[in-house]
């Protein structure tokens, strides 16, 4: 019995690795590339489809806020493939200062981020596999204040904008209160919360240091680091209501979440059918069941959830329709019809 339920064990330990490693097997070839950008190096990834063509369209990843690497752990790569089934190459690299690569991805502006990105689709203009008419951007959150920016530095052939952020003060209080309210504040809590809020937006509007923050924070920063503080000081005026007119005329796929606690969906809708909409190429879909990160709902509300998904059905996190509709409105952009899903 014991030598039985042994064999058992292993046979089922094998077929569960098994059915891992079968999902995590994505229907794209996968490189690692270095982009010379500022007398540094980007490390950066490149998937292409394996449909025999010698050269594709490149959809250009731009991360959102924090250290994420060229996969960002991996969970690029259901998109990427998604990309690789309607003939679209993906470009993703790892932000300054994370998996090994130089610099400080705190350091940067949203500028510096547009500029790095305009590097990057220089570099692959460049390579024979890249059919460079056939560019364009991919970003979430964070990204809305670049993507316009880089549309302004080089032509771009469509945007897909993913829960992208327009006002940077009015999202940060957007996302004080949904989360507040999410958490069954009491009206006590939410006044501290805002007042505190207020404190520190007097903080940024009279450029105070670090020091100075930690002082008026009763020396409690809160999580707050000295390069955080000075990473939000450069940026915390960011809007991209103006920068949005680079992108008139241009395919724009404005991925916006049910469920976003972070952006706030109604106001960045708005804003971009008051910019875009003249020019007839934005297509604004709703994802009901969606978080921020554009997971289903139901699934990142588990942390077991979200882990057993991650690891038997990678492409089962992301909310229903957000990958099929990534996919066609690529596939629209190639037969030259409308980009709507």
């Amino acid at each position: 019995m014991a030598v039985w339920s042994l064999v058992t064990a292993l046979a089922v330990t094998a077929g569960l690795v098994g059915v891992v490693l079968w999902q995590h097997s994505y229907a794209m070839d996968e490189q690692r590339v270095s982009i010379r950008h500022g007398g540094h190096t980007l490390n950066g990834v490149l998937t292409t489809p394996r449909d025999g063509r010698k050269r594709h369209g490149l959809v250009v990843y731009v991360h959102g806020d924090g250290p994420v690497d060229a996969t960002h752990d991996d969970g690029y790569k259901p998109l990427w493939e998604a990309n690789a089934e309607a003939g679209y190459a993906s470009l993703s690299w790892d932000k300054p200062g994370v998996a090994g690569a130089p610099g400080n991805w705190l350091d940067q502006s949203m500028d510096d981020r547009a500029d790095e990105t305009a590097a990057a689709i220089a570099w692959a203009r460049a390579r024979p596999d890249i059919d460079g008419h056939r560019i364009g951007l991919w970003g979430a959150s964070q990204a809305g204040w670049v993507l316009p920016k880089v549309a302004a530095k080089t032509p771009v052939s469509f945007v897909i904008a993913v829960s992208p952020a327009v006002d940077w003060l009015r999202q940060g209080r957007y996302n004080l209160l949904a989360e507040l309210r999410a958490d069954g504040a009491s009206a006590s809590r939410t006044s501290a919360a805002i007042a505190k809020s207020d404190a520190v937006r007097r903080l940024l509007e009279r450029r105070a240091t670090f020091e100075e923050y930690v002082k008026a924070t009763g020396g409690d920063p809160d999580g707050m680091t000295a390069d955080r503080w000075r990473f939000i000081s450069k940026n915390h005026t960011a809007n991209a209501t103006r920068d949005l007119h680079a992108l008139r005329g241009v395919p724009v796929l404005l991925a916006l979440a049910g469920h976003d606690l972070n952006v706030d969906t109604a106001e960045t809708e708005r804003v971009y059918r008051e910019v875009l909409d003249g020019g007839g190429a934005l297509t604004a879909k709703r994802f009901p069941d969606a978080t921020h990160s554009f997971l289903k709902r139901s699934v990142e509300r588990s942390d077991l959830k979200v882990t057993l998904t991650a690891l038997f059905s990678p492409r089962s996190l992301f909310a229903d329709g957000f990958l099929d509709g990534q996919r066609q409105f690529l596939k629209e952009l190639d037969r030259g019809g409308s980009a709507t899903p």
